[in-house]
C-alpha cells in the first residue's frame, strides 16, 4: 500500500533536506505510524500552505501534515486525532525595537506591519485582536515572511511559538528574536490550539487505521522521546494526548 504525505517548508515540523530527503516531527510521527498500520510505501510531495486542504481534498495525495484544527478547515477535510498544542508567537527583529507581545501590542501600535502565510490561523487571531488588514502583509512561504522580517519590510511574523524559537536557534539570536505572546490571563488556563493531521473526508479506511495508531502511540515514551528530538516538549503533546484519551 502506498501513501503520500504533503507537507511545507515549516521546521521544526517539516522540511527538505539538501538531498531531496523530507524530514520533521510531523513527517517522523505519520511515517512512523503509517508503517505500524501496513503502509509499505511512503512518498512526499512538498507544497505550499495554501494547497494542503484542496490537495487531499481532491486526491492529489493522501494525507497532509498537521495543521490547526478549524470548523471552517473541518467542512472541507477530515481530521485525524490531534497531535500537539502549540500557542503562536512572534519572530521579530533582534531586540524586538517595538516591544511587540502579542497581537493586541501589533494593534496599538501606530506603524508595525504583521507577516502572516496566506490562510493560516493567524490571521483570524490578529484581526480578531483588533489587528486591520492594512497592518497585515500576506506571504505564501515562510522564508519570505522571515526575510521580510530580517529586511525591516515588516516588524514581525506570526507563526507558533515553537517554530518560530526553533528558527531564532538556528539563526542566532543577532539576527533574529521570538517572542512568545503574552499569557492569557483573563482565560486562566486554557488548551492551546491544537493540531491534526487530514485527509479526503472519502477516506475512511485510512483515517481509521491511522487514529487507532495514534490512540495506541501519542503520549508514550517512545513519541516523547522521538518528538523532544525536534523541540517538541510535555507542554506542546500533553494538549494533544488529553483530547486523545
Amino acid at each position: 500500500m502506498r501513501v503520500t504525505i504533503a507537507y511545507i517548508e515549516e521546521p521544526p515540523f517539516g522540511w527538505t533536506e539538501a538531498d531531496g530527503t523530507a524530514m520533521g516531527a510531523d513527517i517522523e510521527l505519520a511515517e512512523l505510524i503509517l508503517r505500524q498500520i501496513g503502509v509499505d510505501r511512503i512518498e512526499h510531495c512538498l507544497t505550499t500552505f495554501s494547497e494542503l486542504l484542496p490537495g487531499v481534498a481532491a486526491g492529489r495525495w493522501d494525507m497532509n501534515v498537521p495543521l490547526f484544527v478549524t470548523p471552517q478547515r473541518a467542512d472541507v477535510v477530515a481530521f485525524s486525532l490531534p497531535v500537539w498544542g502549540i500557542e503562536d508567537g512572534f519572530l521579530v527583529g533582534a531586540g524586538n525595537p517595538k516591544a511587540l507581545t502579542s497581537y493586541s501590542s501589533i494593534a496599538n501600535s501606530p506603524d508595525a506591519r504583521l507577516g502572516i502565510i496566506w490562510g493560516q490561523v493567524q490571521h483570524d487571531s490578529a484581526t480578531a485582536s483588533g489587528v486591520s488588514e492594512e497592518k497585515i502583509v500576506i506571504f505564501e512561504q515562510q522564508a519570505d515572511a522571515v526575510a521580510a522580517v530580517l529586511s525591516g519590510a515588516i516588524d514581525a511574523y506570526a507563526s507558533t511559538a515553537l517554530g518560530n524559537r526553533m528558527i531564532a536557534s538556528r539563526m542566532g539570536s543577532s539576527m533574529i528574536e521570538a517572542v512568545a505572546h503574552e499569557p492569557h490571563t483573563s482565560e486562566g488556563l486554557r488548551t492551546p490550539p491544537l493540531g491534526a493531521f487530514s485527509f479526503d473526508r472519502e477516506n475512511v479506511d485510512l483515517l481509521k487505521a491511522f487514529n487507532l495508531g495514534l490512540l495506541s502511540y501519542l503520549g508514550t515514551p517512545d513519541h516523547r522521546a522521538r518528538m523532544a528530538r525536534f523541540g517538541l516538549t510535555d507542554r506542546e503533546i500533553d494538549p494533544a494526548v488529553m483530547k486523545a484519551s
